[in-house]
C-alpha cells in the first residue's frame, strides 16, 4: 500500500520552487534535503524519482526545490503529482493511542457488548478530529468519531466501540 506524503499544490517564483501541501507527521524526514521522492503524476503515467534540493516552510505548506526542476515552466509541469511512500516503510511507533491509516483501515468494529458493528473503510480527517467510516455488514456506511470515549480499544485485531445512545442505528448493530 502506498501513502501519500505531500501533493504539489502550485509552484512559486521562477525558480522552480514548488509549494507542496504536507501530509505526513514528519516532513523534516521526509522532505529533508538529498532525500528522493518518488513523484505520480497528476496526469497518470509513470512515477518518477526527484532529488530534493532545497526546503523551507511557507504559509503552512513547504517550499521545495528538487534536482532538474529550476524554471516555472518545469515546475508547473508538475502540479498535482502526489510524493508517495510504501506504508511498509512506516510504522506508528511506540505511542499506543498514535495510529496511520492503514492501519486501522480493514479492521473489524464490533462494540463493547461484542456486537458487529462493520469494518473500517476510511479514515476521514475533518476540521473537528478524525472519524471512522465503517462500513457495516449490509453495505451502508456509519460514521465513528475516533475519539478515546467512543472508541476505547483499538488492536491489531480490530477495534471495540463504546457508542453513545443514537450513534448506531440499533437495527444494523444486533445486541
Amino acid at each position: 500500500m502506498e501513502l501519500v506524503i505531500g501533493r504539489v499544490a502550485k509552484t512559486h517564483g521562477v525558480r522552480g520552487e514548488l509549494v507542496v501541501d504536507v501530509r505526513t507527521d514528519d516532513p523534516g524526514e521526509r522532505f529533508a534535503v538529498g532525500t528522493t521522492l518518488r513523484g505520480r503524476p497528476a496526469t497518470g503515467g509513470a512515477d518518477n524519482s526527484y532529488t530534493v534540493t532545497a526546503v523551507r516552510p511557507h504559509a503552512g505548506r513547504l517550499l521545495v526545490s528538487l534536482d532538474g526542476v529550476t524554471d516555472r515552466g518545469s515546475a508547473d509541469a508538475l502540479r498535482g503529482t502526489l510524493f508517495l511512500i510504501d506504508a511498509a516503510d512506516v510504522d506508528s511507533g511506540d505511542d499506543p493511542d498514535e495510529f496511520y491509516d492503514h492501519e486501522l483501515i480493514g479492521l473489524p468494529v464490533t462494540t463493547v457488548a461484542g456486537a458487529p458493528v462493520g469494518q473500517v473503510s476510511d479514515v476521514l480527517h475533518l476540521p473537528g478530529g478524525e472519524v471512522l467510516s465503517v462500513t457495516d455488514p449490509a453495505g451502508a456506511e456509519v460514521l465513528i468519531p475516533f475519539v478515546a470515549q467512543i472508541v476505547p480499544t483499538v488492536t491489531a485485531g480490530g477495534i471495540v466501540v463504546d457508542p453513545p445512545d443514537g450513534l448506531l442505528d440499533d437495527s444494523a448493530v444486533e445486541a
